[in-house]
């Protein structure tokens, strides 16, 4: 049965109106300094609080891809609401947000399916009230055209989670015709004082920049750094590379002191491509 997901953080996370939330996701891109051009982007970080803490930061990535076009985007987000094991796939239908309907690649999440058997399975539940690929759809509605999602909801996040899943994505897409992008949704370290919390946020920042996948791995595992995200941040950073990306640039950080100017315990926010 196809399910249209209704949103779930629409009015909280980000703007109900359909005019407001377009122009609120154009300014953002529109105030985002970067280069737009050069190679496609393979995989993207993007954070997920609410517009008005992380907004500003999730645009830096998006607008990277103001001009392209892929045909199928694979959102991979951590769980907050439900604990399991493996991935949670949403096979069919689609995501409603204010600007409309994504729809789901059905071919493509059946064969992520059929590759992931035992890791990758279909349940809608993780999806209904997880706002953490929610809140990615408005933007990929805004800077691209036609395409479709495949969203996938991680639950527990260790090392054979993460090694399989982007083995099963590799395996499932690396013949695939369509263009695809990878997303992984995550923010950083939470309720640090600011100088921590940069202190912190930077050991990402240096791994995903010297593209240092196994440094990633060790310090997520050793916690030396936080990211509710993580499982998905290295899983796409991992079949990115697979796909053929030989470059992490991170884009833009900032943390919630930025925005509110409290400095006290604030979230880390970070933007970052992945390129041939």
């Amino acid at each position: 049965m196809k399910v249209i997901r209704e949103p779930a953080v629409s009015g909280s996370f980000y703007p109900d109106d359909p005019s407001l939330l377009r122009k609120t996701v154009e300014r953002y891109l529109n105030q985002a300094e970067i280069e737009i051009g050069g190679h496609d982007p393979i995989g993207l970080i993007s954070p997920h609080a609410g517009y008005i803490y992380s907004g500003q930061v999730a645009a830096y990535g998006y607008k990277t891809l103001l001009g392209k076009n892929y045909d199928t985007v694979i959102i991979l987000a951590p769980s907050h609401r439900s604990y399991f094991d493996g991935l949670a796939v949403m096979e069919s239908g689609g995501y409603r947000t204010p600007l409309g309907i994504a729809h789901i690649d059905e071919d493509m999440a059946l064969k992520i399916l059929d590759a992931g058997s035992g890791l990758f399975s279909s349940n809608v539940d993780p999806h209904l009230g997880e706002h953490s690929l929610e809140v990615q759809i408005p933007f990929l509605q805004v800077v691209l055209k036609d395409f479709k999602i495949v969203p996938l909801i991680m639950g527990a996040q260790r090392r054979s989670i993460w090694r399989g899943a982007s083995s099963v994505l590799y395996e499932a897409l690396r013949d695939e015709k369509k263009k695809v992008i990878f997303v992984a949704s995550s923010d950083l370290s939470h309720y640090y004082p600011y100088e921590k919390a940069k202190k912190l946020d930077g050991i990402v920042i240096r791994h995903i920049e010297a593209f240092d996948v196994e440094g990633m791995e060790r310090d997520y595992e050793d916690e030396n750094y936080e990211a509710c995200g993580a499982g998905p941040m290295i899983t796409v950073m991992m079949v990115s590379q697979m796909m053929g990306a030989k470059k992490g640039i991170v884009l833009k950080y900032a943390n919630s002191g930025d925005v509110s100017g409290d400095r006290s315990a604030v979230v880390g926010y970070m933007s970052a491509i992945f390129v041939e």
